[in-house]
């Protein structure tokens, strides 16, 4: 009830007129004027373009979220390397800064690179985030055993072959929920 209320009380609003918004009680039942309102939405701004526009990008940035977070995932649960326990207390650490912080820093670099009224703007900030490198490194910790990555290293496998053919299929279930 809780989750589906408001999806309801949206159509409710929309199939109404302005005066009745301010109603009380407010009103619970949907009016006549659903069709119209929407027609004038579609016809007085360019709401399929949008609709597009939120289309890619979300597909955009959950395909990049999920593929970085698990190859940074998996570099930082079982690759070897040089201060790796520290770069990923550094990833874990930012998610304590507040977004607010970066957000004049990164429009300013937006202007920098000529990406303002793109949808760049918008997509590169989120190709990757410490929650899913959190998550999928955990994850392949207890998830994909040791000896498999050995036994695709003594076959000849390169480490991305490692990761493509090995660690992706080990963290499909993790990667649909972080999708």
């Amino acid at each position: 009830f809780f989750s589906a209320f408001p999806l309801y009380y949206s159509v409710v609003v929309a199939s109404r007129d302005n005066s009745a918004l301010g109603q009380i009680p407010p009103p619970v039942l949907p009016g006549a004027n659903l069709v119209e309102n929407v027609e004038r939405v579609f016809t007085t701004v360019p709401f399929d373009a949008a609709l597009i526009n939120s289309v890619v990008v979300s597909l955009t940035v959950t395909a990049s979220v999920v593929f970085f977070s698990t190859l940074a995932g998996f570099a930082f649960a079982k690759l070897e390397f040089k201060a790796s326990k520290v770069l990923l207390v550094a990833v874990v650490a930012t998610m304590m800064v507040p977004v607010q912080l970066g957000v004049i820093p990164l429009y300013m670099l937006m202007i920098d690179l000529e990406w303002t009224d793109t949808l760049w703007a918008v997509i590169a900030p989120g190709l990757v985030n410490a929650f899913g490198v959190f998550f999928m490194t955990q994850y392949l910790r207890g998830a994909l055993p040791g000896e498999l990555i050995e036994a695709a290293r003594v076959d000849g496998a390169s480490t991305f072959r490692i990761f493509w053919q090995v660690v992706l299929p080990a963290a499909r279930p993790a990667a649909v929920v972080l999708g």
